[in-house]
């Protein structure tokens, strides 16, 4: 069979059994320490075939379907097996050819296109949300300043390096494109003293992030607005933008940067955080794009650069944060998974799976696929940000304004 054949080539470390549809067993790859060893079972005539056919697609289906059912080890161990071996794997220059050709068709995003797809992810029920993420429900990579910081710690000092990057003054006007439930912009507006717009595209978000600005008595200095970057007209001193990048689409890059640009006064200051790719351009996976993030794609530098330049915005400080969002997703998983049953009540057992299998393959893409986070702090003129790093480790000295307030917030969500 061409699974079987595939997979004897594939799994060279670590040890996978399959139990096929008919009832044979396979075992494939060889036992090493500490790398996985992983059983299976295949159910269904067609398995098989559709895995070996189109393997991005159907394992995650197979998995949320119970077509695909684990014996021995975790769903993270399989795709930790498979993705430690798929390293070794080349591409050829059709493929990159092809995923450039599919990275232009799926990106193009128009505002009616982004509101579909936002509403795709986001509009879903915010108790899910609440179930896994951290008490001011940041849905994006913490920064592990230390290991052994929790979730909410962590997350705590995301923010905080995010207002040291901007640079803020009390007064302010700061916009913030994709404010989620509007933790950011609360943080900075209690410990900052600026005043806030934070932008979405999804209802639930919006619903939320007013609510919260209320209980917290800054609805007179920071706004929510259901709003698409491209139809702000006015302009901010700041502009923070966490997680909403990936949603852009590489033909609106240009227009993106344009817009920044455009919304800032000569004196001001951006930072951007997002997923990147350390390896060059490539295509968003097609289980991620149906289930997931449809409109959603991953970019390398090399795409995003060019675009600056051209807006004539400064490049004053870029940090690469690698195996942060890993370990963020590992945290999100097993609080995931510790709430399983209460999931299950809202969707049901499908939808628990397919959530799983989305948090560990995005893990295991920042753990072997060349993931990872960029800050791109961007400003409008040469001499607007400190000439060295300094004021950062200086800032992260006192978190305490950013925990305290998080924590006030944890029940008003």
């Amino acid at each position: 069979m061409a699974l079987d054949a595939k997979l004897g080539q594939l799994v060279q470390v670590g040890t996978l059994t399959v139990t096929w549809p008919n009832g044979r067993t396979a075992r494939y790859g060889a036992a090493a320490e500490a790398a996985p060893d992983v059983a299976v079972r295949l159910v269904g005539t067609l398995t098989p075939l559709k895995l070996a056919m189109h393997p991005d697609l159907y394992l995650g289906e197979a998995y949320m379907d119970g077509s695909l059912r684990l014996e021995r080890g975790s769903l993270r161990d399989l795709m930790d097996l498979l993705c430690r071996n798929l390293l070794i794997q080349k591409d050829g220059p059709l493929l990159e050819f092809g995923r450039a050709l599919l990275t232009r068709m799926f990106q193009h995003n128009s505002r009616a296109s982004a509101r579909k797809n936002v509403a795709h992810h986001y509009d879903l029920s915010n108790d899910l949300y609440r179930l896994f993420l951290d008490d001011d429900l940041q849905y994006s990579c913490a920064y592990f300043a230390r290991p052994e910081l929790t979730l909410d710690a962590a997350q705590a000092a995301k923010k905080l390096r995010l207002a040291a990057k901007l640079q803020l003054r009390p007064g302010q006007r700061v916009l913030d494109i994709g404010c989620g439930w509007g933790g950011l912009a609360l943080s900075l507006a209690q410990a900052e003293q600026v005043e806030v717009l934070g932008i979405t595209l999804s209802r639930e978000q919006l619903e939320v992030a007013r609510r919260r600005a209320y209980r917290a008595g800054l609805a007179g200095r920071v706004k929510f607005e259901l709003l698409d970057y491209r139809d702000v007209n006015d302009r901010f001193d700041r502009i923070v933008s966490v997680g909403m990048f990936e949603h852009v689409g590489v033909p609106n890059y240009a227009a993106f940067f344009a817009r920044i640009r455009e919304l800032l006064p000569s004196s001001g200051i951006a930072v951007l955080h997002s997923i990147g790719r350390a390896f060059g351009p490539s295509t968003t996976s097609h289980w991620i794009r149906k289930y997931i993030f449809p409109g959603g794609y991953i970019p390398a530098l090399s795409q995003v650069i060019p675009h600056v330049e051209r807006s004539g915005l400064w490049v004053t400080d870029l940090e690469i944060l690698r195996l942060h969002y890993a370990n963020t997703l590992r945290l999100w998983r097993e609080r995931f998974l510790d709430n399983w049953d209460t999931v299950a009540k809202l969707y049901d057992g499908r939808f628990c799976r397919m959530w799983e299998y989305y948090l560990v393959a995005s893990e295991m893409s920042f753990r072997y696929a060349g993931f990872m986070v960029f800050q791109m702090q961007l400003a409008a003129s040469v001499d607007d940000v400190p000439l060295t790093r300094d004021y950062l480790s200086e800032a992260e000295r006192d978190v305490g304004p950013f925990s305290e307030f998080s924590t006030a917030q944890a029940q008003s969500a």
